[in-house]
């Protein structure tokens, strides 16, 4: 089956009888709203208020669709499932249905709507931890693995042999790590994972010893998760059941299209394949060619996940989403060049428009195209000079070690495939290992620092960043007041000194003018307004007159935080992922410390704390 194929069946599948779920509109790649994350990474992140206990204004039964941006495992894409850009299919019951409904309905999904035989899908399912306790009443009873869950896969008709236990690592869920991990308060639940079994597959393991279901030697491929969220933290180590539980479902859209035609390389979907065709066009390289394997699958879906990317509004840049998508465009640079011994030629404009084809109907916007070819070509001329920068740099060094060859690939782009076969044509080699082990201490950061936006919110959530949070959005109103309404933000970073602001304004601001603000900002603060959360439909958010960012794509609902006694006459209202202080009085006076013109356009202040 085709991509949009498998996405229509689902979709279609949960919103029919005796399903009934609504289907809600997939949010933006960028959520202009929430500073808390780069980019929407999975189909549950915009729903998490409502997966906490908020009401969601569509019911209690959900299912859609979610393009998603994924970069904790970049070096792995190559391989033959990793890719940066994902969509994610995804149903859930908040607080209605529960295991049995949500396990027999997708098991039917897999093996009537897409056909799937039962003999190629394996299930894993939670199997306890007894470094936990769960409190009924006064007692405090083992964390047991989820026979409730085992027992339903065996009335589905499911073999034992076909079942793998696994724990806290692999099957359960929270949105801050395992149990262990997780703050009080927090919740989280077992999962029950879905696996297909390729035919063809290159491996030597024997099944139950070096190979299992969850192992990654490519016999097997996760389809989907269901997860339960059932538990709330109450204490350390300790776990109380929530009495409205949660379903949450993701699935891979493309690893189940490529389970649909059996092929263990999810590069062989359509959307993929007639991309990769263009590349072999351009390259003058087949795919089928082993060598070739690796370069064309990063360039594919570093180009499709850069189109979706510029789509969005992202345009390349050192910091935060532009510095990803140049990333992206850079990475498939070095491999382009990998493959034809230069960048003279014009590979990416028939790739991109074979992005356009495969998505044009559903998430881009064909008017957008030539926009997005231009941000990914300049940025492919940019490059050329850092490339061959890089390849002088190779000249300088004398003796390569595992330091220089990591400055290469991290300053330069350059793989330790082509590293080592450039320095191979001097008679030196790199020490895999020790190249491998600044690697791993490179993603091992570069993974906390992932986990960390999306955990930690602004920078943080401790009280001073809250504080600072609500303070911008009172600076950004006294601005407007004193400037006028064409000052927007164009960014913002805070953490528990300081918050980062830059908006539009074509000059500094005046002795004058900054106090202008700081008084009117303080005065708001003096007068310890409420600061209020309103969940709205979107155009209704916009007809308030909320600050947000125009032409920015929004889901169905969005949360706006104002200032004051009512949303009609707050002295500031915007969209908002939150948190924010309760009454502006908790935030203490503020100060503009400095400011700084960052471009033609925009300026950039910093508001801390007043301590005098």
């Amino acid at each position: 089956m085709t991509v949009n194929e498998v996405r229509k069946k689902y979709i279609e599948f949960f919103k029919s009888a005796p399903r009934n779920h609504e289907e809600v509109s997939p949010a933006p790649l960028v959520l202009a709203d929430d500073p808390t994350t780069l980019f929407t990474s999975s189909g549950m992140q915009p729903l998490v208020p409502y997966l906490l206990g908020e009401n969601h204004p569509k019911g209690k039964r959900l299912v859609n669709s979610q393009p998603s941006i994924r970069l904790q495992d970049i070096e792995e894409v190559g391989d033959n499932r990793h890719t940066t850009f994902f969509e994610m299919l995804g149903n859930w019951s908040l607080g209605d249905y529960f295991k049995e409904e949500e396990l027999a309905w997708f098991w039917e999904f897999l093996t009537k709507e897409l056909k799937l035989p039962k003999e190629k899908l394996w299930i894993t399912i939670f199997s306890g931890d007894d470094k936990v306790k769960i409190k009924k009443g006064k007692k405090l009873l083992p964390f047991k693995r989820d026979e409730e869950v085992a027992k339903i896969w065996k009335n589905i008709g499911v073999d034992d042999e076909h079942i793998g236990y696994y724990g806290v690592e692999k099957n359960w869920w929270s949105r801050t790590g395992t149990p262990n991990e997780m703050p009080i308060g927090d919740i989280g639940g077992p999962t029950s994972e879905f696996f297909y079994e390729f035919t063809e597959v290159e491996h030597n393991f024997e099944y139950g010893k070096e190979c299992h279901i969850n192992c990654d030697c490519g016999r097997f491929m996760e389809i989907g998760n269901a997860v339960f969220m059932q538990y709330k933290k109450v204490g350390e180590n300790t776990f109380e059941e929530l009495p409205n539980k949660n379903v949450d479902f993701g699935g891979g859209l493309e690893r189940l299209a490529a389970a649909t035609i059996d092929s263990p390389d999810v590069f062989d979907i359509d959307v993929f394949w007639d991309l990769i065709g263009e590349i072999e066009k351009a390259t003058d390289k087949t795919y089928k060619e082993e060598n070739n394997k690796h370069p064309m699958r990063i360039i594919a879906d570093h180009i499709r996940a850069s189109v979706f990317l510029a789509n969005d509004g992202v345009e390349p840049a050192n910091k935060q989403h532009g510095y990803i998508l140049r990333r992206l465009i850079r990475r498939s640079c070095v491999k382009i060049r990998s493959l034809t011994g230069s960048l003279e030629k014009d590979v990416l404009t028939s790739a991109i428009d074979s992005v356009f084809s495969s998505y044009r109907d559903i998430y881009l916007d064909e008017e957008k195209k030539e926009t997005v070819k231009k941000i990914v070509l300049e940025e492919i001329s940019r490059f050329k000079n850092t490339l061959e920068k890089g390849l002088r740099e190779i000249e300088k060094i004398e003796k390569i070690d595992a330091s220089a060859a990591f400055n290469l690939y991290q300053s330069y782009g350059f793989p330790l495939e082509i590293i080592a076969e450039i320095f191979s044509e001097k008679g030196q080699s790199v020490d895999r290992k020790k190249f491998e082990k600044e690697f791993e201490n490179h993603k091992e950061m570069s993974r906390s620092a992932s986990a960390g936006v999306f955990k930690g919110g602004l920078v943080d959530h401790s009280d001073d960043t809250i504080k600072l949070h609500t303070a911008t959005h009172l600076l950004q109103a006294a601005l407007r007041m004193i400037l006028g309404d064409h000052v927007i933000q164009k960014g913002q970073n805070i953490n528990g000194t300081r918050s980062r602001f830059d908006f539009i304004h074509n000059s500094k601001l005046t002795d004058e003018e900054m106090k202008q603000v700081e008084n009117l900002a303080n005065e708001k603060i003096k007068k310890n307004l409420p600061v209020s959360k309103v969940e709205l439909l979107t155009n209704e958010a916009i007809k308030t007159g909320a600050i947000h960012a125009f032409g920015e794509k929004y889901g169905d609902t969005v949360n706006v935080y104002y200032t004051g006694e009512n949303i009609e006459d707050a002295f500031s209202k915007e969209f908002c992922g939150g948190p924010h202080v309760a009454h502006t009085g908790d935030i203490g006076r503020v100060k503009i410390k400095s400011q700084e013109k960052i471009g033609a356009d925009t300026v950039r202040v910093y508001l801390v704390f007043d301590k005098n």
